[in-house]
Order: structure tokens, then C-alpha cells, then sequence
């Protein structure tokens, strides 16, 4: 089954608003003379102050879309600090990062609380982006393909086949994420591979054939080739190298490429 390339950029705690819409304009700029037909998926995932900002530079539904890094399962209430996902509904978001090892890491959120926003986000029509991975300590115990699937059952609990299917999953091993390693790329599919196969598990083969899965750790212009040439990797989830407009196009270009040989 042919599946179209997702790549994302997650910005993380960067970029002011003028500096977002910057970014996005150039971006769009630089992605302006790829074949429209041909390009993955585009999802530029600013901090939340330039949301708005970011989507009026966009062109809703023609190649570049807009995502969210984190929100909230409840749709409103006394909930000081948190964003929900009908306000950015309201934005014109369409995919929004839940999960993220960072999340996990400094915020204390669970995989129950992952749960829930999976639930609140696919129930109002947008896509998250589940994220897991193990650390440095678990692959070196052994334990990474039991720790991943945990997460990955976890995350889709209660979840309706045609709701994972149109899930996607992001595998960034923590050990990889901005510290300039890389989970190399045979590796990264094997356990990418793995995640598909716990999704039929849980779900359907189909649902797991359709169901994206991006790789995400330090993803560059220089290794998004031979990663997107793997049978089960479907993009990236890019962090760093989303914040320069000229690296971020290469890694779509090589995608591009990647896809055509």
C-alpha cells in the first residue's frame, strides 16, 4: 500500500511571532516550484502565540498544513494554561503533536493522558501525532520493543479501527533527539515495522497498513533519503532542522526523491 509522506516541523520553544511567519513565508517560497502532486505532506507546528499568525500566512489545503505541539482533552473549563481542540479547530489546525517525549519528560503527562487527547482530538476531525520512543537507558536493558508497544497500546485504547487509521505515530527514540545521533536507519525501520505490526495487533492489518509512521531524532538534509527509502518509515518529524526554511525544504526534496527511485 502506498502511503503519502508526512513531513513535520516541530518548533518547539522558538520563534517569535514576526520569526514565525518569517519562516513560513519562506518555506512557502522555497517549496513554491516542487510539483504539487508530488509533495508529502507539509505540517509546520508553531509554539501556540504564533498559531494564529501562522495561519493566515498558510494556504489551507494546498500542500502546507498547520499543526499544534500540544492541547488539552477537555473542550473548556477551569483548566488555567491549557488549549483545547475545538479553539484550535478554530485556527485551522489540522494535526496536532501528542506525546512528545519532552511532554512525557518534564510535564509528567501519562499514557493515559495521551489517551484522552488522542480521543479529544480525533472526535473533533483532526489528526494527532502520537509520539513514543524509550531512552537510552531501556534500548541499552533490551527493552525497547516491549517499552514502544506499551506505549503504542496505551495511546490507541478505546480508539475505533477507521480513528487509527487515520492516526499517525511518530517513533523518536530519546536518545537521538537533539543530541546530533541518529537511530540508524535499518534500526529505525525495524521498530517502526514493529509498531505496525502491534497496531494490527490492536486494530486491523488494515488499519496498521494505512496508519502513518514517522521517524523523528535528528532527522537532516543528509539522512532523509536513505530513511525515507526504508519499506516502513512514512516521514519525519523534524526538529531542529525545521527552524532554518532552507534544510527544512531539503528534507522534503530528499523525501521527494526518496519516493520516486
Amino acid at each position: 500500500m502506498t502511503r503519502r509522506p508526512i513531513i513535520a516541523g516541530n518548533w518547539k520553544l522558538n520563534k517569535t511571532v514576526p520569526e514565525s511567519i518569517e519562516l513560513t513565508e519562506d518555506i512557502k517560497v522555497k517549496l513554491m516550484d516542487y510539483q504539487k502532486e508530488k509533495l508529502p505532506v507539509v505540517v509546520l507546528c508553531p509554539v501556540f502565540t504564533a498559531v494564529q499568525a501562522v495561519s493566515n500566512v498558510l494556504e489551507h489545503g494546498k500542500g502546507i498544513y498547520l499543526g499544534a505541539q500540544n492541547c488539552y482533552w477537555e473542550d473548556n473549563g477551569a483548566y488555567t494554561g491549557e488549549v483545547s481542540v475545538p479553539m484550535l479547530a478554530d485556527l485551522c489546525v489540522s494535526y496536532i503533536v501528542i506525546g512528545h517525549s519532552e511532554r512525557r519528560q518534564y510535564f509528567s503527562e501519562t499514557d493515559e493522558m495521551i489517551n484522552k487527547k488522542a480521543k479529544a482530538v480525533l472526535s473533533h476531525g483532526l489528526i494527532p501525532i502520537i509520539c513514543c520512543g524509550e531512552t537510552l537507558e531501556q534500548r541499552e536493558e533490551g527493552i525497547t520493543d516491549e517499552f514502544v508497544a506499551g506505549q503504542i497500546r496505551a495511546a490507541l485504547k478505546g480508539l475505533s479501527e477507521e480513528e487509527i487509521a487515520k492516526s499517525v505515530i511518530a517513533y523518536e527514540p530519546i536518545w537521538a533527539i537533539g543530541t546530533g545521533k541518529t537511530c540508524d536507519s535499518p534500526e529505525a525501520n525495524r521498530v517502526i515495522k514493529m509498531i505496525r505490526d502491534t497496531v494490527a495487533e490492536v486494530s486491523s492489518q488494515d488499519a496498521a497498513d494505512k496508519i502513518r509512521i514517522l521517524y523523528g531524532g535528528s532527522v537532516k538534509p543528509s539522512t532523509i533519503e536513505e530513511q525515507m527509502g526504508m519499506s516502513d518509515i512514512d516521514g519525519a518529524l523534524v526538529g531542529g532542522a525545521s527552524l532554518e526554511a532552507e534544510s527544512f525544504a531539503q528534507i522534503v526534496k530528499g523525501t521527494m526523491l526518496a519516493r520516486t527511485k
